[in-house]
């Protein structure tokens, strides 16, 4: 597989995976951001793309796992796996940092003043996806399962009718973890930070990850996909 720069991000990470990973560490947004070309995003980052490409040349080239092709898997495979791999995740883990966050606060609010803004960030990104879940489930993912099942315009036409307000919402917590990622200084807890308050913030992180990952098989694939059955 060849990288290029005029290629977006969400069609790297479609075709690779694991390419996510090398987005993950130079802060490349590639879920929300997925329509972007490496030479944009290069750009708007001060990024360069020459080295962006062969670290992807790199990661691809060292992985030796196959990856599951998921704009061609059939629908009900990339569904399980949405709900699988992130939506239990989310709902496990949501609860668990929320009582890190509430922690470290109470213990470290007085000298780590930033805290404050964690908390609040957090709580209104845990409220956001609460509901975003509900709706994903509850409309969206049957609505499609019936358009499988009856192939009918209307049934379709329901399914998508939801997309612009979820990717809108996808939009909303892209900026609150960019904001996260911000305010914690990329997840670096401080030199006096105890360890509930480093892994706090390594839980953090791994959060941003599994969104982005998350949001990526949806506005790059899953609701693209939909669209076209038009």
């Amino acid at each position: 597989m060849e990288f290029k720069q005029n290629n977006t991000l969400g069609q790297i990470v479609s075709k690779f995976p694991r390419a996510a990973d090398v987005f993950h560490d130079y802060n490349i947004d590639y879920c929300c951001g997925g329509h972007r070309t490496l030479s944009d995003v290069s750009k708007e980052q001060s990024l360069n793309v020459k080295e962006v490409i062969d670290a992807l040349h790199k990661h691809y080239h060292s992985s030796t796992s196959s990856s599951t092709d998921w704009e061609k898997a059939p629908y009900l495979d990339l569904i399980n796996q949405i709900l699988q791999a992130h939506h239990a995740y989310l709902n496990q883990n949501l609860p668990m940092i929320s009582e890190q966050v509430k922690t470290i606060l109470r213990v470290h609010g007085q000298n780590h003043p930033e805290l404050m803004k964690v908390y609040q960030l957090f709580h209104r990104l845990k409220t956001d996806m609460d509901m975003h879940l509900i709706k994903e489930e509850t409309i969206q993912y049957p609505a499609i399962e019936k358009y499988l099942e009856t192939n009918k315009l209307e049934d379709l036409e329901n399914a998508i009718q939801v997309i612009d307000e979820l990717e809108e919402e996808h939009e909303d917590v892209g900026g609150i973890l960019k904001s996260l990622r911000s305010i914690t200084d990329g997840f670096n807890a401080p030199d006096d930070a105890c360890q509930t308050f480093i892994s706090t913030y390594e839980n953090l992180e791994i959060l941003e990850k599994n969104t982005f990952t998350h949001i990526h098989l949806e506005n790059n694939i899953l609701f693209p996909r939909v669209k076209k059955e038009i």
